[in-house]
């Protein structure tokens, strides 16, 4: 029998549930394959906590008493983003940390990883939706928006909520090779390595300008017929601004450049269309691409999934 590997999974009120749930079952079904993890449950004060779903979570001990961690893997929460974080939480997942062979965050508990110094100097992501507020809040971190779990040395970070699968079957990997996790993902009818990153599942367009902006004329227009000519001398027109201050405005306002951003609504449309059940060559005329050819590379390089990949991954769950 392997030596137990103690893995202590850091929770609070108001963590996702499938947050803790997910790589439990992980580590759980490995146990029938020949590993040896014992998951503690650890919290500020060793008691029980409310989960998102309102249900109480039963909990192990406290995490100043946990001794000594092969894996610490702190949860995720609505409650971490835009606002302070539980300042007696965050020092006591820095002191766990001497007493951890390895660190692992799970969806928005980065911000408890990046807020205890854990990050620095590090790269790491979190749940799509908030990469942009994790990389201005900690300039120190290199975030990747777009990678399911990013390993770091010892430190792991992985994106949102159920990509805690994802980084658990990666850590079984790394504890017991390669033929004994592929057992485990199978069991738990999951893919052992899924296709594509985060931005599959994220919005490609995700801030607009302030509604008095001279932007908004145009990122209007661009929204409501993406398939249009969009050229940055028509929209400097529109706006009535030379194309150096148009791309100037763009870059301040919005990050990005003019031809970047009809590109990002088009993706959006595209995906629209193929979530409404449209070819990829619909799909492709509809959003301005022109041909499927041009949609299918935009999407590999943009998504890392081709558009019928995309399609068959997130139509309808209706039987037809």
């Amino acid at each position: 029998m392997p030596a137990e590997h103690v893995v202590v999974v850091v929770v609070f009120d108001g963590m996702k549930l499938l947050d803790v749930a997910g790589p439990a079952e992980v580590f759980a079904e490995a146990n029938r394959f020949g590993a040896s993890y014992r998951l503690v449950m650890a919290s500020v004060d060793g008691s029980d906590v409310r989960t998102s779903i309102g249900a109480r979570f039963a909990v192990t001990t406290r995490i100043d008493d946990v001794e000594f961690a092969d894996t610490t893997m702190v949860s995720g929460g609505d409650e971490l983003v835009g606002r302070p974080i539980d300042p007696d939480l965050v020092d006591a997942v820095q002191r766990l940390r001497q007493r951890s062979r390895r660190m692992a965050s799970i969806c928005t508990g980065s911000f408890v990883l990046a807020r205890a110094g854990l990050l620095s100097g590090r790269r790491a992501t979190t749940h799509w939706r908030h990469t942009r507020l994790l990389a201005r809040a900690y300039p120190d971190v290199t975030v990747e928006p777009d990678a399911i779990f990013v390993r770091d040395g010892d430190v792991y970070t992985s994106a949102g909520v159920s990509a805690g699968i994802d980084l658990a079957l990666a850590l079984v990997e790394d504890d017991h090779g390669a033929d004994l996790v592929r057992e485990v993902a199978r069991s738990l009818v999951v893919f052992l390595k899924r296709s594509g990153g985060q931005s599959q599942f994220s919005a490609a367009v995700e801030a607009n300008p302030p509604t008095r902006s001279v932007l908004r004329v145009v990122t209007d227009a661009i929204a409501a017929d993406p398939a249009a000519n969009h050229n940055v001398k028509m929209l400097a027109a529109q706006a009535s601004l030379s194309t150096r201050q148009l791309t100037r405005l763009f870059q301040a306002e919005l990050g990005t450049t003019p031809a970047r951003y009809v590109e990002a609504i088009r993706v959006d449309a595209a995906r629209a269309a193929l979530d409404a059940g449209s070819s990829v060559a619909d799909a492709a005329r509809t959003a301005g691409f022109g041909s499927a050819e041009t949609l299918r590379r935009v999407f590999i390089g943009e998504l890392g999934i081709s558009p019928k990949a995309y399609r068959d991954r997130f139509r309808s769950t209706a039987r037809g």
